[in-house]
């Protein structure tokens, strides 16, 4: 039997060895599954089982290339193949941000002039420690990140205003904006459902409002409302300064190309993937932030649990070419 320490292994994801034995992989895969509480059919097993053991080798080559920059584990995904992860966590509806990035402009929302300020790029920016982020959510198996980018956007435009944080309804927008181009689960973009809180003259909070993961019938109320926003404003498409401007003053929704297996398995460190597109968008989340340790990264908030990452959240590369498309397709809520 090798020597590798299975315990690491799971937690961090690094592997000491170059291959398992048939034994490794059955305990790993046994603890994961204690671990995830996961339970399967005989004939699904089997081909959990194989799917895993292809995952368990992709984390431990990741992890034993010194030149990748964030690291890699079995994580609640382990157990789904790429495709599968892609059609079950990820938006179906492809938002192609080409168009965006030729035109300097991202479309479907209202430009705005770029702002003046000058961030301070070495310094660290986290509006979750200002108070001004909500705790990370879960979209479960419904391709409705837009909507938890969406909210956190506006989470954190109401409490820079008011001084209150409070959790908005994804389901009031996945429910009752799909005539603004919204296609509950299976994608939009957030400006979309930003127009729609504009026309809407406000959003419900979740606890009025919860999330159910489906698409249902609308039924906002008014009474309910928990914020409300004037206008959408977008970052000039592919440019980082202008997106780090943007984020010294509010957290900022963006669309990114999360279709990598590096993605699906993220432990730790700052997310590069040389295969990343900058147009070809399949997740939205939340940038609340921005920091340099070993390299320049954006802190951003996903819509996976806590369980996923560094408790919900990732580091984006910075400054490295408009990684996955960070920058390409980012919207602020106004309250002008």
């Amino acid at each position: 039997m090798k020597s590798c320490v299975l315990v690491a292994f799971l937690l961090l994801g690094v592997a000491s060895c170059f291959t398992f034995s048939d034994e490794e992989y059955q305990s790993a895969f046994t603890n994961w599954m204690q671990k995830h509480q996961k339970a399967y059919s005989a004939e699904e097993f089997k081909q959990r089982y194989e799917i895993f053991k292809n995952n368990m080798d992709f984390v431990q080559k990741w992890n034993m290339d010194d030149s990748n920059t964030h690291t890699v584990a079995l994580n609640l995904f382990a157990d789904m193949t790429g495709e599968e992860y892609r059609n079950t966590y990820l938006m179906t509806r492809k938002l192609d941000g080409s168009a965006a990035l030729a035109a300097n402009n991202e479309p479907h929302t209202t430009a705005i002039n770029p702002t003046n300020a000058t961030a301070p790029f070495g310094d660290v920016i986290n509006w979750a420690s200002k108070g001004a982020v909500t705790a990370p959510k879960n979209q479960g198996q419904c391709g409705s990140c837009w909507s938890f980018s969406t909210t956190g956007a506006v989470e954190g435009l109401n409490q820079i205003y008011t001084g209150h944080l409070i959790s908005l309804s994804e389901q009031n927008l996945i429910d009752c904006s799909s005539s603004y181009g919204t296609q509950g689960c299976n994608g939009a973009w957030p400006s979309e459902a930003m127009k729609y809180i504009i026309a809407n003259h406000g959003i419900d909070t979740e606890s009025s409002y919860p999330y159910t993961a489906t698409q249902g019938t609308c039924h906002f109320s008014a009474s309910n409302t928990g914020a409300s926003m004037k206008n959408v404003g977008t970052v000039r498409s592919g440019d980082e300064g202008d997106l780090q401007n943007h984020i010294l003053k509010q957290p900022v929704s963006v669309c990114i190309d999360a279709s990598h297996q590096s993605f699906q398995l993220y432990h730790s460190g700052i997310y590069k993937e040389s295969a990343c597109s900058t147009t070809a968008l399949d997740h939205a989340v939340l940038a609340i932030g921005y920091g340099s340790q070993s390299g320049d990264y954006y802190i951003v908030k996903n819509s996976w649990g806590t369980s996923w990452g560094m408790n919900g959240y990732i580091w984006m590369a910075r400054n490295s070419g408009n990684m996955c498309g960070i920058a390409t397709t980012a919207v602020v809520p106004l309250a002008q």
